[in-house]
């Protein structure tokens, strides 16, 4: 079964062609990195413009690259949710208009499921339950799967995700957007014992807050720069990014020991972090757990993972009629 996916929740353009739910035939991504470093980080109006101007060419390629027609798809998939609303309106009406036009049925992934159905693609030997960890730009959860299409939210952040207190640290820092990738680099040059940066605390165990942090970074280099003091940069991201991953670690191997669970995944933009992926590892390890990431390509955003997800949202009876919306903020159990 060939599925045409796509994805355009934030500022990717994004399609792909997947077979069978594991394979990847296809995979295109049209970024707007470069332009919205200008204003750092991301303007919801240019990225729904430059959506507008990308879908036709990404999804043509996507189909020339798996060496296929529109007419060879079996379904067409696409993440409707959560996201920049102008965005992802972007995506679910091309979506509507191929699928009208060409008789397929209509598919709707939701952006957190796609992220963690990234792992069946690296790992074709997955197969729920086990408990995930997704973190990205937007988003911090602890996610039960309990099957492919059925997952059940037990932490997640109260305040600011990971990848944006990443992103707020690092221009703090003095880096470029998006900063995440900034702070894992100058991370590994830093002294992480040098500042001390607090670790909130939450009402349930398994929820996360990053807001404290991030603010703490920030008022830090302020107060340094107002008494003429030297901020160390490499050291600052090093105990930033140190509490920021021992916060996620704790909070994580611990929902997986206490609810059960010896098979454990990563997922989202954050998934990309060397720190954070070598902290589970190794977690993983000495508690006697298995643990899956996706390859580096399939963190970030991209419509091979929603294609993946929309195979299983496809056996599951999950379509959808051509009344379907998009919604900025969705839970995970609602279709």
């Amino acid at each position: 079964m060939k599925i045409l996916s796509i994805e355009s929740s934030c500022d990717e353009t994004a399609a792909a062609v997947v077979e069978d739910g594991r394979t990847v035939l296809s995979s295109v991504i049209a970024t707007q990195i470069d332009e919205h470093k200008l204003y750092g980080g991301v303007v919801p109006e240019i990225a729904s413009r430059r959506h507008c101007e990308n879908i036709t060419g990404v999804i043509k390629e996507a189909l020339d690259k798996a060496g296929a027609q529109l007419s060879d798809m079996d379904a067409v998939a696409v993440t409707n949710a959560p996201g920049l609303i102008g965005a992802l309106l972007v995506g679910v009406s091309f979506a509507k208009g191929l699928a009208m036009s060409a008789g397929l049925p209509l598919v709707p992934v939701h952006h957190i499921k796609g992220h963690i159905a990234a792992n069946y693609i690296t790992h074709k030997e997955l197969e729920p339950p086990y408990l995930c960890l997704v973190v990205s730009g937007g988003h911090t959860h602890i996610v039960k799967v309990e099957s492919y299409t059925e997952l059940e939210t037990v932490g997640k952040t109260v305040d600011d995700a990971a990848g944006e207190a990443f992103d707020k640290a690092a221009r703090a820092l003095g880096f470029p957007y998006p900063g995440g990738v900034y702070i894992d680099r100058a991370a590994k040059q830093g002294d992480p014992s040098k500042y001390k940066l607090p670790i909130p605390n939450t009402q349930n165990p398994y929820d996360f807050s990053f807001s404290g942090l991030k603010t703490a970074v920030i008022n830090l280099i302020h107060n340094a720069r107002q008494k003429g003091e030297e901020v160390d940069v490499n050291s600052l991201a090093a105990c930033f990014q140190q509490t920021a991953v021992t916060m996620l670690k704790n909070k994580f191997i611990a929902a997986a020991n206490d609810l059960g669970y010896k098979k454990i995944a990563l997922a989202g933009g954050v998934a990309a972090n060397s720190a954070l992926r070598s902290a589970l590892a190794q977690a993983a390890d000495e508690n006697g757990m298995s643990f899956y990431v996706p390859e580096l390509s399939l963190c970030t955003d991209n419509a091979a993972m929603i294609g993946c997800q929309g195979y299983y949202e496809y056996l599951a009876g999950n379509t959808a009629d051509m009344s379907l919306n998009a919604f900025a903020t969705k839970k995970l159990h609602m279709l």
